[in-house]
Order: structure tokens, then C-alpha cells, then sequence
């Protein structure tokens, strides 16, 4: 007989001191829609399920941002800020008309006389409205040899070339009116308009197209020269993708290829937000789509690398890909994407609008809006319902702004069929904040293409300042910056010629403006 002994070994574990984060603050908003004076609604059937944008700017001349709510088949609206610093939303419809058929519209000082212009988007010809101040546009769409053509537009991005004084726009469309019995397959061709001198010439195709929702320009991999990025809504196209165009200097048009490293991608592309979420120094893109959203990070982020992007919404948890409340577990459908800091912790959070087609039964019909913050390990964890921004209306285009200048952002987004929504910041956040608006002189006034640096211990975080992307929404004016428990700002500016200014400190709970060679200028409410 053989004995066998058998002998356990029972192990130490070894521990390890694991840190632990700190739960993000959650902003708690104030909705004050019924009391805020904006009553428009984007309306009209078929032609108008998309866009829907609202755009923000100072128009008045007293640094209020003033919204724009895009009407649809319904005549547009302007409505000026009569908003007190930290005091209630309140809004007074403009005196102004503006035409029926407007599916979005973004500010832009076209002619860099100081005052902002207005591209106003349409089922139909587009339009150019000349800013000529105190909140009054005219009609320069022909003064300035601007062909707005008579399509579906649904996608707008805007940049200054080397060289140009007036900016190069792009402008996409969807699908072909004509064909409402039968759609798929008829998206028409999107443009691209370069000045020639003080206006433009014959817009050029951007061709193939695919039904575009969503475009920006962006130096996606820090070379100085932007590049096209457009987003396409796959329910139409046939044998589509998403896109990136060259646009280099005195070369053709010509699109990213597979044997550059632009991989093959294909989503119902609605909304476009980039900025600089993982701090490698390049601009992350978060693609809003029905069910499927992506947040697009640089494989190898290095000046000049390929178009190689890896998807980390599922790793970071921001694919909003269903609805957070509620019953209805049915795919969402996103539209318009923002980054910004809306808790004042130093950290970019995200809002996504949201919101069915139109009657869509196999998406849900009620899909609460987003509002994802951003943990300190950079994770995102949804707080929408908690925030109190949950709203189950058919959201489309949205902006995340200082409407009351209290240093605590706020909230308005467009709605199909119904009145737009507004929300009040909350001001008792503890964390302090600084803004900031470029300005220089000559063209490209507010200096689109330039780069917000800031320095945050180690870190380097990179804002580029573009016109564009969103849903059909847009945005001039004062830029937020969260900062925590610091209390000033280490900043800089690198200008849209490349020059670079110097790091600058500013202390915190002010706005200031930069221009290039000065010193930053206070601003007072």
C-alpha cells in the first residue's frame, strides 16, 4: 500500500492599495423653457426629419449670446438675450423675418468687417446673411456670387486657406427631393465653395456623396493644413462611408483612401463633436448614430500619422446606444454631440440630443437626452436623469452655452413638432471657471483653426476652434473652461497662422479676451 499525502499550499494574497476616485459632481439644471420667451418649433413632415439646429452668438454687442432656432417648414426665429448675469433665461423674439424652409444655420464673420454673418441652411436655396449689427441681417447671397443652389442641406463646416481672406465653406445635402417615393440611393452632391477675392466663384463637388448630416474641418493630425471630415447617413446611401478629403493647397479634391489608413466605416453618421478627451495632443471624435455612436481615437497619435482610429465609446462608456430610463429599451437614435465641461471639474463631459425620426418602430420612442460626465480616470458615467435634462421630446440640434454669464453653463435644444427647451446652469457648482474669446484683426476675426492650449499639471489638453460639425448647430462667442479646485488658468494660443503666443495665467471666474502680441484683456458683464 502506497500512502499518498497530499499537501495544500494555501496563498498570502498580496494586497494592493487601489485608489479610489471621486464620484463626479452632478450639476443639477433648472428648466425654464415656459418662462424663457423662446417658442419655436421645428416643423414640417418628410423634408425636415432632420436638421434642426440652433445656433448662438452675440449679435447685440453686449457679450449675451443670442439663439437662433431654426424653424423648419415654419419661419425661423432670433431671439435676443435680455438675460441678467446669473439671473433667469429671458428671451425677446427679434423684429426680424427670416425665410420658411431653414434646416440649420451657423455664425460666421464672412467678410471680417467685426460683425457676424449668418449661413442659414434650407430645404431649397441656401442663404448668406450679412450681419450689419444690432441684431440685423440682409440678404448677400448674391452680392457675394454665392450659388445656394436647390438641394436638401443638412451639413455645414467653414475654414480660411492659407492665404484667403474670406473663409472656404462646405456645405452637404441629403437626399434628392424628387425621389420621396423611393429615396435610397439618390443623396445629391455636397460643395465646397473657395473664395475668389471678397466672394465665390462655382461651387465645387464634393462627389462621391453620401448623405451628409454632419462636417468639419480639422488638423486631425497637427500638420497645419485642415482636412474635410464628413459624416453620412447610411439609411440612404448605397455603397457608402464615412469620409475625410484632402484639401491641400492648389491640388485636387481627392478623398483619404484604405491604403492611407482610412478604414471602411459605415453608420447612420448624424452629429460630429471633436476634442481632446484622451490628452495625446489630437483632436478624439465622437460620431453620434442610431444605436451604433462612436468615440474615435488616433491609433498612433503623431504629427502626421495615417487616419488609423481606434473605437473606444464602449471602454470609455459613452456608447449612449439606449435609453438610461424608463421602459422603452429600443435602440436610441442620436443627433446633436458636445463636449463640454458643464460641472466645472476640469474634465470635458458630454451631451448627446436625442431623439426618434419620426415614428421609427424599431427605435425607441422615448429617448431621454444624454448628459454623460467624465470620471477622473476618464470614464464617462450617465447622469442625465439626475441632472434633471431627461427630456423624452424629439431632440435635434442643441448648443451647451453660457447664456446668463454666471460661469455655469446651460442648455438649449431644438425639438420636432414642439417648442425648443431651455435650461439654467447650476451656478453653485464648486468648482471655478475662466472664459476666453480670440479676436484678431484682418481676416478670420474670432480666428477659426487657432488652438486653445492649457496646461494642467503634466498635461497639455488642445481645444481647436472650428466652425461646423454638431447637428446643423453652431456656436460663436465665449469659450468655457472648467478648472476645478485651481484657481487661475495656464493658457496659451497658437493662431491660425501658427504663430504661437505666450503661456499666460488667468486667474479664475472672469472672462478675458486674447489677441495676438497683447496682453489678455478683462471683461465685465
Amino acid at each position: 500500500m502506497i500512502l499518498r499525502i497530499a499537501f495544500v499550499v494555501v496563498a498570502t494574497p498580496v494586497l494592493f492599495a487601489i485608489p479610489v476616485l471621486a464620484e463626479p459632481v452632478i450639476p443639477v439644471f433648472t428648466d425654464e423653457t415656459a418662462t424663457s420667451g423662446i417658442t419655436t418649433a421645428y416643423q414640417g413632415e418628410w423634408e425636415y426629419m432632420v436638421g434642426g439646429g440652433v445656433s448662438t452668438f452675440d449679435c447685440s454687442g453686449d457679450g449675451f449670446p443670442e439663439a437662433f432656432i431654426s424653424g423648419g417648414a415654419d419661419p425661423s426665429a432670433l431671439y435676443l438675450n435680455r438675460s441678467t448675469t446669473g439671473g433667469p433665461l429671458t428671451f425677446t423674439k427679434a423684429d426680424a423675418a427670416f425665410p420658411t424652409g431653414i434646416t440649420g444655420a451657423y455664425p460666421l464673420d464672412i467678410d471680417s468687417d467685426g460683425i457676424l454673418d449668418l449661413v442659414t441652411l434650407r430645404v431649397g436655396p441656401d442663404l448668406l446673411l450679412r450681419g450689419l449689427g444690432d441684431c440685423r441681417f440682409e440678404d448677400a447671397t448674391a452680392a457675394w456670387g454665392f450659388d445656394g443652389g436647390d438641394a436638401w442641406s443638412t451639413a455645414f463646416a467653414a475654414t480660411w486657406e492659407k492665404g484667403q481672406t474670406w473663409p472656404t465653406l462646405a456645405i452637404g445635402t441629403y437626399i434628392d427631393r424628387k425621389e420621396e417615393a423611393f429615396p435610397w440611393g439618390s443623396c445629391t452632391d455636397n460643395h465646397l465653395y473657395r473664395p475668389t477675392g471678397e466672394g465665390y466663384g462655382p461651387s465645387i463637388p464634393l462627389t462621391p456623396s453620401f448623405c451628409a448630416l454632419s462636417m468639419i474641418f480639422s488638423d486631425w493630425n497637427r500638420t497645419g493644413q485642415a482636412a474635410l471630415r464628413v459624416s453620412n447617413d447610411r439609411e440612404y446611401y448605397k455603397a457608402g462611408r464615412e469620409q475625410l478629403w484632402h484639401l491641400d493647397p492648389g491640388q485636387p479634391l481627392r478623398e483619404y483612401t484604405e491604403k492611407e489608413g482610412w478604414k471602411r466605416l459605415r453608420i447612420w453618421g448624424m452629429g460630429i463633436a471633436s476634442a481632446d478627451i484622451t490628452l495625446d495632443g489630437y483632436p478624439d471624435f465622437f460620431l453620434t448614430s442610431m444605436a451604433d455612436n462612436k468615440f474615435q481615437t488616433l491609433a498612433t497619435p503623431e504629427p502626421g500619422t495615417k487616419p488609423v482610429y481606434s473605437d473606444l465609446a464602449f471602454a470609455r462608456g459613452i456608447t449612449a446606444h439606449r435609453p438610461y430610463t424608463g421602459d422603452d429599451l429600443k435602440p436610441s437614435t442620436a443627433w446633436h454631440p458636445q463636449f463640454a465641461d458643464v460641472n466645472n471639474d476640469g474634465r470635458l463631459d458630454l451631451f448627446v440630443a436625442k431623439g426618434n425620426v419620426a415614428k421609427m418602430p424599431d427605435f425607441a420612442a422615448a429617448d431621454p437626452n444624454n448628459l454623460l460626465l467624465q470620471n477622473e480616470d476618464g470614464t464617462f458615467v450617465e447622469v442625465g436623469d439626475k441632472a434633471k435634462i431627461a427630456s423624452v421630446k424629439t431632440g435635434r440640434g442643441a448648443q451647451v452655452v453660457d447664456f446668463n454669464l454666471d460661469g455655469a453653463l446651460d442648455l438649449v435644444v431644438v425639438n420636432r413638432w414642439e417648442g425648443a427647451e431651455i435650461w439654467r446652469g447650476d451656478a453653485s457648482l464648486p468648482g471655478a471657471w475662466v472664459q476666453v474669446r480670440l479676436s484678431q484683426s484682418g481676416p478670420n476675426r474670432n480666428a477659426i483653426g487657432a488652438v486653445i492650449e492649457v496646461r494642467r499639471g503634466e498635461a497639455v489638453e488642445r481645444h481647436e476652434i472650428t466652425s461646423g460639425g454638431g447637428h446643423m448647430s453652431g456656436s460663436v462667442g465665449w469659450l468655457h473652461f472648467g478648472l476645478g479646485a485651481t484657481d487661475a488658468a495656464e493658457m496659451r494660443v497658437i493662431w491660425p497662422d501658427g504663430s504661437e503666443g505666450p503661456w499666460q495665467t488667468l486667474p479664475a471666474r472672469a472672462f478675458y479676451t486674447l489677441s495676438p502680441g497683447s496682453e489678455p484683456a478683462v471683461w465685465q458683464p
